[in-house]
């Protein structure tokens, strides 16, 4: 444990219930606030060691709400299965990349990407699809490669992806919002365990942040399975509100890193 960081436990906590809670809610998004939160409240002074823990908990956290959608029935397996599948080897190879690059110039990369997912998350979501998709070869063609590209870019900036894993879901299957939401758990958790089995390997996942993350994490799932039904009328509204703040944080470590 770095030193200081005792300090900041009770802030991992309560990161862990937020993104969990995000993840419960959006599917994703809240991923990319765990690097930020663990260098700049929690007091880790090494991005590599941010970004590899953040990776370990965010995994945890989707595996935990994964199991509450598996219950809903919501999750589309065969889908979410290709999906992720063919992301595993994207993020294997992302994560080893990204322990190459210095860790001011990953930090400047990872705000780039913080503001895409940002700005993307401002775009009107699309509810419309077909509740009762079903994996075919057409559309495990377009999976695959969506698949791998985005492990990549969550294995190399230590992001669950979530939200381009919907997205990527809904171009390559047309299933519903929901679906896909759920569904993207699948990959949030195949990709942060790559990606933190990697890190954790070069000795690069803080033990005890980790361990405040995840319990954190635990309040946000059951935070989240009664916070959903209330929060569908007044998504569109929530989720703008999310996306400007994953915007302003993402010019404060764009920021941060130049200094």
């Amino acid at each position: 444990m770095e030193a200081g960081l005792a300090l900041g436990l009770p802030a991992a906590v309560a990161g862990g219930a937020i993104i969990a809670l995000l993840l419960g809610l959006f599917g994703g998004g809240g991923s990319v606030l765990a690097t930020p939160l663990l260098l700049y409240i929690v007091g880790i002074s090494d991005p590599h060691v941010a970004i590899g823990t953040g990776a370990a908990a965010v995994a945890v956290n989707a595996a935990a709400n994964l199991a509450v959608q598996a219950r809903a029935g919501t999750v589309k397996w065969p889908c979410a299965l290709s999906f992720a599948g063919a992301g595993l080897a994207g993020s294997l190879a992302g994560a080893i990349l990204a322990q190459r690059v210095d860790g001011q110039a990953l930090l400047s990369a990872f705000a780039l990407a913080m503001l895409a997912v940002g700005l993307a998350m401002l775009r009107p979501a699309k509810a419309e699809g077909d509740p009762g998709v079903r994996l075919d070869l057409p559309m495990t063609l377009k999976l695959v490669p969506a698949g791998l590209v985005v492990g990549l870019a969550a294995g190399f900036f230590g992001i669950g992806g979530g939200f381009l894993i919907v997205t990527g879901l809904m171009a390559a299957t047309g299933m519903t919002l929901a679906n896909a939401a759920a569904s993207s758990l699948v990959s949030v958790m195949v990709f942060g365990v790559a990606t933190a089995g990697t890190y954790a390997v070069a000795g690069r996942v803080d033990g005890p942040a980790l361990l405040a993350m995840v319990a954190g994490g635990l309040i946000g799932v059951l935070a989240a399975k009664p916070l959903a039904p209330r929060l569908a009328t007044r998504a569109a509204l929530a989720r703008r509100l999310f996306a400007i703040m994953v915007i302003l944080t993402a010019l404060y470590v764009g920021w941060r890193s130049l200094g």
